[in-house]
């Protein structure tokens, strides 16, 4: 199977999606994360295979989207996609616990387990992994860094405008 990828231009940065032949979602990269991508010899480079997948991110980005409505794959061990398929169920404009998804996935000592899986969630803003905080409410670890995550949660009305990052 081919996959496609193709560049997406965001606030926070231009962002890469991939794809498999039939539109499915399989990673959407943070600019720091492109390279590797450029030398995979799997992917073809076609901005038009990733069409409605940026079409979706710029809703997000514009305030007009709140569920994405995008078929995903992320590639992963079991847990991940357990976690994964539990941040699907955060809404937007809401943040939990680490400590909170370990319950949810019926492991409530699992809680850096879920850190670590979301750290690896290959597909972040569509699975949103942005709104799990510490349990204290603290903003804790975010693969495309702690600023992105400060602006996500603020584009979703989660963190007032004037509070630091």
């Amino acid at each position: 199977m081919t996959h496609w990828a193709g560049s997406i231009p965001t606030p926070v940065g231009p962002m890469t999606a991939v794809v498999e032949d039939d539109g499915t979602l399989t990673r959407l990269n943070f600019a720091d994360e492109t390279d590797m991508l450029r030398h995979d010899p799997a992917i073809r480079w076609d901005a038009t295979a990733i069409a409605e997948v940026a079409r979706q991110i710029e809703e997000y980005f514009a305030g007009d989207r709140r569920v994405f409505q995008l078929p995903l794959r992320p590639a992963g061990r079991a847990f991940e996609k357990t976690v994964w398929s539990a941040l699907l169920e955060i809404p937007y404009g809401q943040t939990v616990s680490y400590g909170a998804i370990a319950r949810r996935i019926g492991q409530p000592g699992a809680s850096r387990a879920v850190g670590r899986a979301n750290n690896r969630n290959p597909i972040p803003i569509v699975i949103p992994c942005h709104r799990v905080i510490g349990a204290d409410g603290s903003m804790v670890g975010y693969g495309g860094g702690l600023a992105i995550k400060t602006a996500l949660l603020r584009l979703e009305g989660v963190l007032p405008e004037l509070l630091p990052f």
